[in-house]
Formats: C-alpha cells, structure tokens, sequence
C-alpha cells in the first residue's frame, strides 16, 4: 500500500488513481479515504488523477498520539502534495476535511492549488463563544469526547444515524450506511479521535478563509445535523474573495444518496468553469 512519511515520522496511507489534473480529497471525522470511493472513481473515470490519504491517526495512517490539530493535517496534506509534486490541485474536504483543505490553501500551498471545494465544512468555528453565538455549545463537543471515552463502537453507530439524516420522517434507512460508518470509525485509535474533537470544533479559520487566494466552492445541506450551516458555510461566504455558495435542500451531514448524486456533478461543473444551478 502507498504512504508517504512526514518529518516527524508519522506514516500517512493514501490512494491514487487515474491520470490528469490532480484531486485531493480530504475526509471528515471519524471517516478515512474510504469514504471517498465512489468520488475516487467518478472522477478518475472524468479524466482526473484522484487521490485521497487517511488523515493521521486515521483509517491505516499511524495511530497517533500527538500532532492532532488541524495545522499539522495541512502540514501533513503539505507533505503528500510535495511527495508527489502534484501541481494545479483541486482540493476537496468534507467536514474537518473541509478545515484541512482551508488551512492548507491558505497556509501552506506555494502556489499549488487551483480551487478548493468544501462539503459540510467546519470552518469558520463551529463552537458557540461571545463573538460566535450561532455556535455550537461547548457541551455537545463534551459530550463527544465522552462517547468516544465511555463506548466508541455503540457512539459511532449511533451518530451515523444523524450523520445520514436517518432520524428524519421519509428517509429511507441504510444500515449499510451505519455499518461502514462504524467501520472506519473504529480505525481510528482512541487518542487522534479524542483530539481531533477539539481540532474541528475549535481552530477558528475565519483567517485563513480570508487568506484564500483561489476560488472556493462551498456546499452545505441545509439539515446538516453535525456542522448546522447558519455558522459555518453561511459565515464562510462572507469571508472569501471568491466564493460560489450552494444549499443542497433537506441533505444531511453525510454526503449519500441523492445529494451526492447532485454535489458530483456541480463539482466536476465548477472544477470546469460550468454553471451550474445554484
């Protein structure tokens, strides 16, 4: 299996498939690469060398016990880009991915990517403070850290449920959907997940989305249930310079199903410079 090691020596797993303009997809918490299958595919199949890694501590990346935070996942999204000289790069990050991607473009990038798509993000803060009131409150974090403290495995299958939206009227239930959730949930060793609570809820990237010299392109479901968008991407369009902003009405947090379907194709539209319905 391909990896990469960065310069502190932690070994980062990723996947690389088809020839052309690169990719890179980074995935949410507690997920890996995996959840990117069908995006892996598609794309490649468009024309685009796609590549997704499994963030540190996460999916088959070393488990590790520090250097989860979101600066260190750009440094470690640095490192891959350079490994691979990858140039001219569309960026794609669902939830923390979508921090890791931001904090790269802004921070770390050396002129190398082209776009930035985000799904679901978390920046700009997710957590509620004074300046933030349409946060999330502290305690809901809190409760997190303890799921992931008291019983992992029954949290994950749990959380899946409002991940996907399946604790709403009309949605058809999949426990696929569940069972693959807890499946790379549970990869993920118990101190990175633990930690990586704090990195997305609170790295405040109100100045790194600023700092962004390139277009992005922000989706959101507007019955995200994990990263509700009133304080993410509708605070997120008003801060970068080139921003496309669009509400994918009744999608979950979980990107599946009929929203994917639609997110797929507005991303191949907007990495061609299509329009697509807004």
């Amino acid at each position: 299996m391909p990896y990469i090691t960065t310069t502190d020596g932690t070994e980062i797993y990723y996947t690389d498939q088809g020839t052309g303009q690169p990719i890179v997809l980074s995935h949410g918490w507690p997920l890996s690469s995996d959840a990117w299958q069908l995006e892996l595919k598609l794309f490649a199949d468009a024309g685009y060398r796609t590549i997704a890694h499994d963030r540190r501590g996460h999916g088959r990346s070393s488990k590790t016990y520090t250097g989860n935070d979101m600066t260190t996942y750009a440094k470690d999204l640095s490192e891959l880009v350079e490994a691979l000289d990858l140039h001219d790069v569309i960026l794609i990050g669902h939830s923390t991915g979508g921090g890791e991607v931001v904090r790269y473009a802004a921070q770390f990038a050396n002129g190398r990517v082209a776009k930035v798509i985000t799904a679901g993000a978390v920046p700009p803060l997710m957590v509620k403070t004074d300046a933030n009131p349409e946060g999330t409150p502290i305690e809901v974090f809190d409760g997190i850290r303890e799921g992931v403290l008291k019983d992992r495995s029954q949290f994950y299958q749990d959380l899946a449920v409002s991940f996907f939206g399946f604790n709403r009227d009309g949605v058809d239930r999949s426990q696929g959907l569940i069972d693959d959730f807890w499946r790379q949930g549970m990869l993920v060793n118990l101190a990175a997940a633990y930690d990586c609570v704090k990195a997305f809820s609170e790295t405040d990237q109100a100045e790194d989305l600023k700092a962004l010299d390139v277009p992005i392109f922000i989706a959101h479901g507007d019955d995200d249930q994990i990263v509700p968008i009133v304080a993410a991407a509708e605070k997120s369009i008003t801060l970068v310079k080139d921003g496309t902003l669009k509400v994918y009405p009744g999608a979950s947090h979980g990107i599946w199903g009929a929203y994917q379907e639609q997110l797929d194709k507005d991303i191949l539209a907007f990495i061609t410079g299509e329009d697509f319905e807004k």
